[in-house]
């Protein structure tokens, strides 16, 4: 299975497929999952990962499911680690 060289951010998701088509500012959509707007602001501009209690909030009302969203970030968080942690010195075990 080929990875995401460049996976989007959970929150430029968020905005471009849900956010700008249904024509709901982060503020409304705040206050329709019942969290601080400043939660969806910072995860739309990219500057905070998508939590748990978010995913399961934004699948209820999207009708998607809490994997879809948590999958986004693990996407996205292992997209950066490539790019900045060197595990080239690490061997693997031998098989027993």
């Amino acid at each position: 299975m080929p990875l995401l060289v460049n996976p989007s951010h959970p929150g430029e998701v968020l905005e471009e497929l849900y956010l700008v088509p249904l024509g709901l500012s982060a503020i409304a959509l705040a206050k329709r999952i019942h969290v601080p707007r400043t939660r969806i602001e910072r995860l739309v501009k990219g500057d905070t990962a998508l939590s748990a209690d978010t995913a399961m909030r934004l699948a209820k009302l999207f009708g998607t499911t809490p994997e879809y969203w948590m999958n986004l970030q693990r996407a996205w968080d292992l997209a950066r680690a490539r790019e900045t942690i060197d595990v080239s010195d690490i061997k693997p075990l031998a098989a027993a």
